[in-house]
């Protein structure tokens, strides 16, 4: 290269996976009965902002983040459900509210996050600590 010319800087391809994961996730949230889609695009979503922000050198490795996200997505959804059907969540599993099953989607993706995470730490990292600071 010539004096003065820098290097080209290279593409991030997580903005794409982070749109499309959100734009899944609203169709699966907000249209009836698809549900298996918002849980796969919230896992989209929030393990395209661990990815992002683990490649912009915020964090070491992505996995505490996406636990992290895991867990507010877990929260999200029971709020969603207790909203809807207060501190009766048994109760929740046989009400025919559309809302209600939203919010067991958004837990559900929480749920398998943290897993994600979990596993992200202790199988893909083994050998090294993997809740060190």
């Amino acid at each position: 290269m010539s004096e003065g010319a820098t290097e080209p800087r290279k593409a991030s391809p997580w903005p794409v996976f982070v749109a499309v994961g959100l734009a899944v996730a609203e169709i699966g949230v907000f249209l009836d009965g698809l549900y298996p889609l918002a849980v796969a695009g919230l896992l989209l979503f929030v393990g395209s902002v661990a990815g992002i922000v683990s490649e912009a050198g915020y964090v070491d490795r992505p996995w505490r983040l996406l636990g992290g996200l895991g867990v507010v997505l877990v929260a999200a959804g029971v709020l969603v459900v207790y909203s809807q059907v207060g501190t009766a969540f048994l109760d929740a599993f046989s009400t025919p509210d559309g809302v209600v099953f939203r919010g067991f989607a958004i837990a559900g993706a929480g749920v398998v996050a943290v897993a994600g995470g979990l596993a992200g730490a202790f199988v893909v990292d083994a050998g090294r600590e993997p809740f060190a600071p």
